[in-house]
């Protein structure tokens, strides 16, 4: 019999539960009162008001101080030189400046010891600060301007005190003084001007992209132009103004060409049949009509030419040089592109106006904290040793009785379930094993033994055995793991742990929908919890919001509190949270409005995903002048997926098949939970774009089969105990549990903060020919596009809504709006479900008619 052996991942004992560091204890550590106190202070809005009137104060004081500094200095420099004590304190020693010994002392040491002149970049600074912090507004970039004000202070004393040192030696101050000698004394008087030269330069091409290049350009492209005008017109204007003698020439010449004989004549003929390389067009255009030239002969024998001859040859030469311009007449106009910025201009406006921060509308939000969940591990109960043993005897022994002998068996611990890793002999059938299924679970006396033969990846065969006393995963637990805390996803989902006991974390985005099913009361709800309160923890409202459906009303009632902050709804809609069937439908049309329009703005902008979109929107590589903005996350959440099937049926499927299939590149993501995991309710459809699936304990093998594909969820324990499938991947989790009175703490403390003024307003979506009556339409305030539509209508025979968003390129409901117009004014009929409105003027010169009789 071959000798078996028992291992433990975990330790020798695994009762005792291994400690985690002193470090990532304090981590999450309550802060002590008197932090709390002081961050308190800190955050409470009349501390920043009383500092934002300080700075503006302080503005106003340094203005008056250095202003009167340039009048009084010299009056006040002698006393100035006493020591500090008899400055301040003597009565009898009085301050010419306006603001008094105060004023007189804070003005001698910015103007006249540090900077100078250029000390008045402070009064900005103080001001711009102030400004910001009292009422919440940039008066100007504050890095761009802090840049600028430190330059300016270094460059304008160096400056005033290079060229002026004696009797106007304040203007420098004693920092520009003495970095002038020191300066001068290295690379004399020339060198330090050229060094003050080079630094401003400097600064003007790194922070306003001066580029030298553009004006050589430029007067390079004037001096070309000119040349260009030189060389078309090389003689002036003596070819268009002739002189009298010229004139004469060209009628005496005219006149011989009119009569000279047929030995001349032939000799022209000559020339032209030998073209020289300048007159080659005049060539190919006059030979053909000079051997056509009808010729007479008079009473001496010499032939010449007919006048008519001359006149048809200008007439044809007309009708060329004619063609020849309309041809030249032919403009073709080049598509107009859009203007892109290059990446200076781009990197300019970075570093002008910084990256856009789309959390910068709720700038003091405060992200939840880990007090507010429930930690249960001091009441958790450790599988102990002896019932490892007494199990892993009774798998071994059961093994025997059916002659089926294993090499080594080693035990992994996790919360609620042990998996039992054999390694059979050689020679052992894995399907002999398989189905000992039933009589393991009677020698273990066990619930929901499960069998995976073989484990993927392994060369092992495991039984996963439910512990006896399991432990509770506690929400605060997996959200305070290292694992979730540092995630780089987008959506980072922490559902529980696996059972070996490691954190599980997953990404919504690139699931990219989550199909949630099983029996009532085995933690579909608290799974839907913890799933939200994951991306509470992780999410700015800024980047996330949620669209809430709940039939059953009561489930996710708790998140309307955070209703301003992530939740989304259609305009003129009192509750965020939807419950009615008819609200659904309308919502996830309205969805898929968002969808398309969300499309679009990737269209235009030249990227594949949301990502991508955002990304390049942060950079201000995209003008919201164009249309565009920042994209949040939509993560749609459905409650009881069966009720809606069963009362809206198709309405409901197919907008949810539309957003399933298309919406995983825009950031529309779907998760659906149900308690009736049967065909007609989880459809081949909504399956196939479902990838990722999440099954809580069921009662039979065949919903088991629906939902995953595969068997298993009906061998579940319950109680939060859970399969995920994603792909081809078969994971046992144990769902982490967030109570009711967690969750409320959690929406409280979102609530309670500066929010939105309202929820995140989804498009509008009206039902086409559904809730509008033509009779109640008023045709006296028609819409400005309704003759154009109607003349649409009218051109194409057919009375949709569609048709007049691709051709006049409305949104989709200002196009149900003229649709109900037409047809109180009798240019379409009634609707007729799924069916174009049939249109009843049959010709455009009708409808002018019927336009001018409105």
């Amino acid at each position: 019999m071959a000798k078996n052996q028992f291992k433990s991942e975990k330790s020798e004992d695994p009762i005792v539960k291994k400690d985690t560091s002193k470090k990532k204890r304090k981590l999450f550590s309550k802060p002590t009162e008197s932090a709390n106190s002081v961050n308190k202070f800190i955050k409470d809005e009349r501390t920043k008001n009383i500092v934002g009137l300080l700075f503006i104060l302080l503005s106003a004081f340094l203005l008056v101080a250095f202003t009167s500094f340039i009048f009084t200095w010299e009056a006040d420099q002698s006393k100035l030189e006493l020591s500090i004590g008899d400055f301040l304190w003597n009565p009898e020693v009085k301050a010419e400046n306006w603001l008094g010994k105060f004023g007189a002392a804070i003005s001698h040491l910015f103007v006249y010891k540090w900077f100078g002149i250029a000390s008045f970049a402070f009064v900005v600074l103080s001001f711009i600060v102030g400004f910001k912090i009292l009422f919440k507004i940039s008066l100007l970039p504050i890095k761009r301007t802090f840049r600028i004000s430190f330059f300016t202070l270094i460059f304008l004393s160096l400056l005033l005190s290079f060229f002026f040192t004696n009797s106007l030696y304040y203007l420098g101050g004693g920092f520009g003084y003495q970095m002038n000698a020191w300066l001068q004394s290295v690379l004399g008087y020339v060198g330090t001007g050229f060094l003050i030269s080079f630094a401003f330069l400097a600064f003007l091409t790194i922070s306003f992209n001066l580029k030298f290049a553009g004006l050589i350009k430029q007067s390079t492209e004037k001096e070309e132009e000119i040349a260009d005008e030189e060389d078309l017109n090389p003689i002036g204007n003596q070819i268009n103004q002739p002189t009298a003698e010229d004139e004469l020439e060209i009628e005496d010449q005219y006149n011989e060409e009119e009569i000279m004989p047929t030995l001349k004549a032939e000799e022209k003929v000559d020339e032209i049949e030998e073209p020289t390389e300048e007159k080659a067009e005049e060539a190919i255009e006059l030979a053909p009509l000079e051997e056509e030239t009808p010729k007479e002969e008079d009473d001496d024998g010499f032939s010449f030419e007919v006048v008519a001859h001359e006149e048809k040859t200008i007439d044809e030469a007309n009708k060329e040089a004619e063609v020849a311009e309309k041809e030249l007449d032919l403009e073709i106009e080049a598509p107009v592109e859009e203007e892109e910025l290059d990446d200076d201009e781009m990197d300019s406006r970075v570093r002008e106006f910084g990256e856009y921060d789309p959390t910068l509308d709720l700038p003091n939000y405060s992200y939840p904290t880990i007090d507010l969940l429930k930690d249960y591990g001091s009441t958790a109960i450790r599988v102990d040793k002896e019932e490892l043993e007494a199990n892993k005897n009774r798998i071994v022994k059961t093994l025997e009785n059916y002659n089926i002998k294993i090499d080594s068996i080693k035990a992994t611990v996790g919360p609620t379930v042990t998996l039992y890793e054999i390694v059979p002999a050689p020679g052992v059938r894995i399907s002999k094993i398989k189905n000992l299924e039933d009589d393991i679970a009677l020698s273990l006396a066990a619930l929901g033994i499960r069998i995976i033969a073989p484990i993927p990846g392994k060369g092992t065969i495991g039984i996963e055995v439910p512990n006896q006393n399991p432990d509770i995963v506690s929400m605060r637990s997996v959200i305070a793991s290292e694992k979730f805390q540092n995630s780089k996803m987008e959506l980072p989902v922490v559902m529980g742990k696996t059972i070996s006991n490691e954190t599980f974390v997953f990404d919504l985005a690139k699931m990219p929908h989550l199909l949630m099913a099983g029996a009532t009361g085995q933690g579909k709800s608290v799974g839907l919890n913890a799933v939200l309160a994951s991306l509470l923890y992780m999410k700015h409202p800024a980047q996330l919001k949620f669209v809430l459906v709940d039939p059953k009303k009561v489930e996710l009632t708790l998140f309307n509190k955070v209703e301003r902050h992530f939740l989304a709804k259609l305009p003129d809609t009192e509750d965020a949270i939807i419950t009615d069937n008819q609200k659904v439908i309308n919502t996830l049309n309205s969805l898929c409005i968002e969808m398309d329009a969300r499309y679009e703005l990737l269209k235009t902008a030249f990227v594949r995903n949301i990502k991508e979109y955002n990304a390049k929107f942060i950079k201000r590589k995209l003008s919201p002048e164009k249309g565009h903005k920042y994209l949040p996350y939509i993560v749609v959440v459905i409650d009881e997926f069966a009720d809606l099937i069963m009362t809206a049926g198709k309405e409901v499927e197919q907008p949810i098949a539309r957003i399933a299939q298309l919406a995983r590149a825009i950031g529309i993501h779907l998760i659906i939970a149900t308690q009736r995991p049967s065909t007609n309710i989880i459809t081949g459809s909504i399956k196939a774009n479902f990838p990722a699936r999440i099954a809580f304990r069921v009662t039979s093998g065949i919903d088991s089969r629906t939902i995953l594909d595969s068997g298993g969820a009906e061998q579940l324990i319950g109680r939060g105990d859970m399969l995920l499938s994603n792909g081809s991947d078969l994971i046992r989790l144990q769902c982490a549990f967030i109570d009711t009175p967690e969750v409320e703490l959690l929406t409280e403390y979102i609530g309670n903060q500066r929010a939105y003024p309202d929820a995140f307003l989804l498009p509008e979506y009206v039902e086409e020919g559904g809730s509008s009556n033509a009779g109640d339409v008023d045709l006296s305030d028609r819409d400005a596009l309704f003759e154009d539509a109607a003349r649409i209508i009218v051109q194409h025979q057919q009375g949709s809504a569609s048709l007049l968003q691709r051709r006049l390129k409305l949104g989709y409901n200002r196009a149900g709006r003229i649709i109900d117009q037409l047809e109180a004014a009798g240019i379409i009929g009634q609707f007729e479900g799924s069916k174009a409105r049939q249109v009843l003027i049959q010709d455009e010169t009708s409808l002018e008619q019927y336009l001018e009789s409105m």
